[in-house]
């Protein structure tokens, strides 16, 4: 019987840009004059693996990157850009998740974010509003879909592995929390939650409390 729901962010409760759901550095290199290419080069492809599990400082390897490429940019505004373009709000479930809490069923997020950006997500996007607390990789020193993921998220939440319910857009993930018990569904464009949990219920699956 599910008592938490664990939710994914980026791909199921944001997508993209808030303007048009587009990527959020679609338009960096017109409004911040950073090639995308270089971003990869000098900072995702070479730190991100360790910034999202906490090992080091997204501020700092930011600002040593952007030296190289952008000295004119300063790291906090590229920061603030990043953030406050990948902030779409996919409210149908925003309010569908509402509607499960008042009947007592725990909403959890349950993602891959380094330390800003899940209390940007948290305080500054609201999300906080809406859920019981948050599951990060950085927090958690594991990422998804790694299995220590998913023991140490279920661990702090206080559930079982049968009570826990991921919502989560990336096949792998879903995989990796049934592998530990969890229930999971791959949540796609033109998902509904409520269909989903019909859909769990018909396989014997039932929530805490009813629909």
């Amino acid at each position: 019987m599910i008592q938490a729901i664990m939710v994914d962010v980026d791909g199921v409760l944001i997508n993209g840009r808030p303007v048009d759901g587009r990527p959020w550095a679609s338009d960096i290199e017109a409004d911040l004059g950073i090639s995308n290419a270089d971003l990869n080069r000098e900072f995702f492809s070479p730190y991100w693996n360790d910034i999202v599990v906490g090992r080091c400082g997204l501020a700092v390897q930011l600002k040593l990157a952007l030296a190289r490429i952008t000295p004119s940019v300063h790291h906090e505004d590229l920061i603030a850009y990043w953030f406050e373009s990948d902030a779409r709000l996919n409210r149908p479930l925003l309010e569908a998740l509402d509607q499960l809490r008042k009947t007592g069923t725990k909403v959890y997020l349950a993602t891959n974010q380094e330390h800003l950006r899940a209390a940007y997500l948290m305080d500054r996007l609201g999300l906080g509003q809406h859920v019981d607390g948050i599951y990060y990789s950085a927090a958690l020193d594991s990422r998804k879909p790694d299995l220590d993921f998913f023991e140490r998220a279920a661990a702090h939440s206080g559930f079982a592995p049968e009570q826990l319910l991921l919502i989560d857009d990336t096949p792998a993930n879903v995989v990796a929390a049934r592998q530990l018990g969890w229930n999971a569904v791959q949540w796609m464009e033109g998902c509904c939650l409520s269909a989903e949990l019909t859909h769990l219920q018909a396989e014997g699956v039932n929530l805490a409390t009813p629909l």
